[in-house]
């Protein structure tokens, strides 16, 4: 895209209630997925001012302890003390869990995909991740401040808290940052008394200790700073504000810079395409974008219920690609299984790993099966670049 334009993503702390539920849902999941791999598992939680409630239709061999994991997952986040507003100790915890549908479950036995839907993937040379740069900073921002309040480098610090970062953009390529948000949830320690506000001395000791760390080089002197705009957030977490599993999916995925299926990740077991395919489909764009195929790639794959190859394969290299889409389309079919099957085999997706993708994103982080560029010297020879 040419000239000067903005784009803005934002991110969640792993203390906002959205995504303390994911992080129960993807808990409930790889304690099943640990001593049953083929557990299917599409568990949703809801959270609120002392409650919890679990539920969903899981079909295991094992058994999970629900309110001991639950309690495990908010102690972990720092939900320990009542002056947050939640206590993993004392709070009430509903295991409302049925099985999976026969009717669905015999079309998943056969091999077919678990639902209908479409799912996309995306990759661009413009990070090291190969990640769009608003939403590589705005989880670095909520990261780092999980980071400042566990190592009690800012005390008064409590577990919920967002950001959001809009970056200038001149030709397609990122320039500088505009605008960084912050929203940190704190204690009363840092209130004017008078004005019952947060002090400037704390807004500034947030965007030197929490903001300049991940931000520095990027700003400069017409760079915007909002900390806490509404002037204090003591009241935060779920005594605040209701969370789901769910909610979070541009969040969860490439910050809205590109389309989104609609279909959720947390709590769905490996058959379930809206998660397995949708990590497919960054590992496939990832790796074209290593092999130098495009500069920027999307795609997008679609499925229905019981059946297992893709019903379309849609590739978008925004005018980047050294190649013509339709022969990348070719070359993704040669190279990859796109059946349930064939996906979970690849990536390996029968293994616990889906509490750690719950927060700060499912994709950029290289601990992930799916991040790996390890097709790309196959692609770029195919390609005959």
């Amino acid at each position: 895209m040419k000239g000067n334009y903005f784009i803005t993503s934002e991110s969640v702390g792993n203390g906002h209630p959205d995504k303390v539920c994911d992080q129960i849902s993807d808990g409930v999941l790889d304690a099943v997925l640990k001593d049953d791999p083929k557990g299917r598992v599409a568990c949703e939680t809801f959270i609120s001012a002392g409650l919890v409630i679990v539920g969903g239709e899981i079909t295991t061999s094992t058994y999970v302890d629900v309110h001991k994991l639950v309690r495990g997952v908010l102690t972990d986040i720092g939900y320990t003390n009542q002056i947050y507003g939640f206590d993993a100790a004392t709070c009430a915890i509903l295991n409302a869990i049925n099985r999976q549908s026969p009717d669905i479950s015999q079309g998943v036995d056969a091999g077919g995909a678990g639902d209908q839907g479409i799912m996309y993937g995306y990759a661009t040379n413009e990070t090291k991740e190969l990640m769009p740069l608003p939403i590589t900073l705005a989880h670095k921002l909520v990261k780092r401040v999980e980071e400042v309040r566990n190592k009690k480098i800012l005390d008064y610090l409590g577990p919920d808290c967002k950001s959001q970062v809009t970056v200038e953009y001149v030709d397609g390529q990122p320039k500088r940052i505009d605008t960084v948000v912050l929203a940190c949830q704190h204690t009363e320690k840092i209130l004017d008394k008078t004005k019952k506000k947060i002090t400037d001395k704390s807004r500034a000791e947030i965007v030197k200790i929490v903001a300049m760390p991940i931000v520095g080089k990027l700003i400069d002197k017409k760079t915007k700073f909002y900390i806490n705009q509404t002037g204090k957030f003591v009241v935060g977490g779920p005594q605040s504000d209701t969370g789901v599993t769910g909610r979070k999916i541009i969040v969860d995925t490439y910050g809205g810079i590109v389309p989104h299926g609609g279909g959720a990740f947390s709590g769905k077991d490996p058959t379930k395409v809206d998660r397995s395919a949708a990590y497919m489909s960054r590992y496939i764009t990832k790796n074209i974008v290593a092999a130098g195929i495009a500069d920027k790639c999307l795609i997008q794959l679609s499925y229905v219920i019981g059946e297992a190859e893709p019903l379309s394969i849609f590739i978008d290299t925004f005018g980047t690609g050294k190649i013509p889409e339709q022969k990348i389309v070719e070359i993704v079919r040669k190279n990859f299984d796109l059946t349930p099957a064939g996906i979970i085999k690849k990536l390996d997706l029968r293994k616990p790993v889906f509490r750690r993708t719950a927060a700060y994103g499912h994709f950029g982080n290289p601990a992930f099966r799916w991040e790996k560029a390890d097709m790309a010297s196959k692609l770029k020879k195919d390609a005959g670049i």
